[in-house]
């Protein structure tokens, strides 16, 4: 190949090619975004469904799992737009009932409590001119922990 044509022909090369690459790395900034928040979801709907769960009544069940939940989203620093909803269901017999039922179910009924955890993830700090990013994804996790069935309740 004679050196005159192929003269320039990187440049070019990397003026075509260098869009792509940083949008590339845009979209893994996201997406690692994204699975860093969903893994500190899940975190938080654990302890907060397991702190829940070892209280005695409804009421200190729900402030027990709301602050479980906000130590693990503040220990992970996770970026929410507003804060997370936190949402109550309860299940008794394998049947689905309130939260409060749950807890006013005999001893030695099987009972559950869930905890749902629902967040919009912000990439608003991700700012890039040729790219409109999105305002956010919403990820919503949920667990389910078993109340004591010998354990009195109410």
């Amino acid at each position: 190949m004679d050196r005159a044509v192929s003269r320039g022909s990187v440049s070019i090369e990397v003026a075509v090619l260098a869009p792509a690459f940083v949008a590339m790395m845009v979209l893994g900034g996201v997406a690692g975004r994204t699975a860093v928040a969903s893994a500190a979801l899940e975190a938080a709907a654990h302890d907060a469904a397991r702190a829940a769960s070892i209280s005695r009544d409804a009421p200190t069940a729900r402030r027990e799992a709301r602050e479980a939940a906000r130590r693990q989203l503040d220990w992970r620093g996770v970026s929410c737009s507003g804060a997370p909803q936190v949402t109550f269901r309860g299940s008794v017999d394998g049947r689905s009932t309130s939260f409060n039922r749950a807890f006013t179910s005999s001893v030695g009924q099987n009972a559950a409590v869930t905890v749902e955890i629902a967040c919009t993830v912000s990439y608003a700090d991700i700012k890039l001119p040729e790219l409109t990013m999105p305002d956010g994804q919403r990820i919503t996790v949920s667990f389910t922990s078993p109340l004591d069935r010998y354990r009195s309740r109410g």
